[in-house]
C-alpha cells in the first residue's frame, strides 16, 4: 500500500470512531492517531490548537454534547502530495456535512431538537502514520442560521444545505490516474495565477479573466453571508464583482496546503488574504482597518477548467477583527 493510500485509511478509520466514540471517549481516539504536538487550525472561536487533549476539550466533546447522533457526511475524499515549502508531505482532506439533532446549546445557540448540518472542510498532514497538521473550518454562520439566526443582512447568493459534486465521484478511496491529478492542480495553479493579476473593475475585463479559468455553467458554493451562485455571469455579477470592489489594499498571503487527486482539489491558507473594506460588503461599514481571511477551497474540474468550487471563510474571525463579535449579537437577530 502507498503512503497516500495508507494516510487515506488512517483518516478514514479516525472518521469512523469519532462517530462511534461517546463524548467522553474523544480524547482517546484523537490520542490514537494525532502526533502529541498536532497543530490544529479551526474556524473561530477555536483558532489554534495545540496536542489532542486541547482539540477534544475546545472542539469535538462540546460538539458531541450538543449534536446527538452525530455523524460525518462526507462529499469529498482525496490526498495529495503538499509541495509548499514548510509543509511538504501527504496531506487528505475532506469535506461535507457533520449531521446530528442539535439537542444543547452550542456556542451559546440554543438547541432546536432537529436534523442540523455542520458545513466542514478539513486538511490533515500524515507523517509517520500520525496527524501532525490539522485545518478544520466550519461555516458557523449558516449552522446558525438553521438554528434561526441571521447573522449578516440578506445578501447577493442563495442559501443552501450545499450537495457534493455533481458528479457524484468526490470520495477517492481509491487512486487517481496521475495524470488526471496533475491537470486539476494545473487548472487551480493557473486560476490562482491569474487571479492575483487582477487590476481591472466590474466589466468585461472580470468574465474574460473567469472565462480562462472556469467553464459556463460553473459553481461557486459560497459560505453564509454570501451564498451560492451559478454560471459565470451570475458569478461576477453576485460575488466576484461586489467582493472585488468592497476591499482595497488587498494582499495574498500564500497557502499552507494545496493538493489535487483526480479531478479533485483544494487549498487552504492561515490566512489566504488580508484586506481592507471599503463598505457595502456583507451589509458591513468601511473601515481604516486592515483584516485576515482564512479560506478553504474545494473545487473539480470539468476537462481542461474548474466546475465546481466549495468555499468556506471564517468570517466570525474577520469580522471580529473589525470589532464585531458575531456571536455575541447573534441574540439581537434572532427571526420568527
Amino acid at each position: 500500500m502507498s503512503i497516500k493510500q495508507r494516510s487515506k485509511k488512517i483518516i478514514k478509520e479516525l472518521y469512523q470512531k469519532l462517530d462511534l466514540a461517546p463524548e467522553n471517549m474523544v480524547e482517546d481516539v484523537l490520542l490514537e492517531t494525532m502526533h502529541p504536538d498536532v497543530f490544529w487550525r479551526g474556524y473561530h472561536p477555536f483558532n489554534e490548537q495545540f496536542g489532542p487533549k486541547a482539540v477534544s476539550d475546545e472542539f469535538w466533546r462540546p460538539l458531541k454534547r450538543a449534536l446527538s447522533n452525530l455523524q460525518r457526511r462526507m462529499d469529498i475524499f482525496i490526498a495529495g502530495e503538499n509541495k509548499i515549502k514548510g509543509h511538504e508531505g501527504i496531506w487528505v482532506a475532506s469535506m461535507g456535512h457533520i449531521m446530528g439533532l442539535f439537542d444543547s446549546p452550542w456556542l451559546q445557540i440554543p438547541p432546536t431538537h432537529k436534523i442540523i448540518m455542520l458545513r466542514y472542510g478539513e486538511f490533515n498532514h500524515i507523517r509517520d502514520d500520525k496527524i501532525v497538521d490539522t485545518a478544520m473550518f466550519f461555516d458557523i454562520p449558516h449552522f446558525m442560521m438553521q438554528a434561526g439566526f441571521n447573522p449578516f443582512p440578506p445578501q447577493t447568493g442563495a442559501h443552501l444545505i450545499q450537495p457534493g459534486p455533481m458528479t457524484h465521484d468526490g470520495l477517492m478511496y481509491q487512486p487517481a490516474p496521475v495524470e488526471e491529478s496533475a491537470k486539476t492542480l494545473n487548472a487551480m495553479e493557473f486560476m490562482i495565477g491569474d487571479c492575483k493579476k487582477w487590476r481591472g473593475g466590474r466589466d468585461g475585463s472580470l468574465l474574460n479573466e473567469l472565462r480562462r479559468s472556469w467553464n459556463d455553467d460553473m459553481i461557486w458554493w459560497g459560505p453564509a453571508g454570501i451564498g451560492s451562485t451559478y454560471t459565470i455571469e451570475r458569478y461576477a455579477e453576485q460575488h466576484s464583482g461586489p467582493f472585488r470592489a468592497s476591499f482595497t489594499n488587498r494582499k495574498f498571503n500564500g497557502h499552507i496546503c494545496r493538493i489535487a487527486e483526480g479531478t479533485f482539489g483544494g487549498f487552504f491558507g492561515w490566512p489566504n488574504l488580508t484586506l481592507t473594506p471599503t463598505g457595502g460588503f456583507m451589509g458591513m461599514p468601511a473601515s481604516a482597518k486592515a483584516a485576515d481571511m482564512r479560506v478553504i477551497d474545494f473545487f473539480r474540474r470539468d476537462g481542461e477548467k474548474l466546475s465546481e468550487n466549495w468555499v468556506f471563510i471564517d468570517f466570525l474571525h474577520f469580522w471580529k477583527m473589525q470589532e464585531l463579535d458575531v456571536l455575541e449579537r447573534m441574540q439581537e437577530t434572532r427571526f420568527i
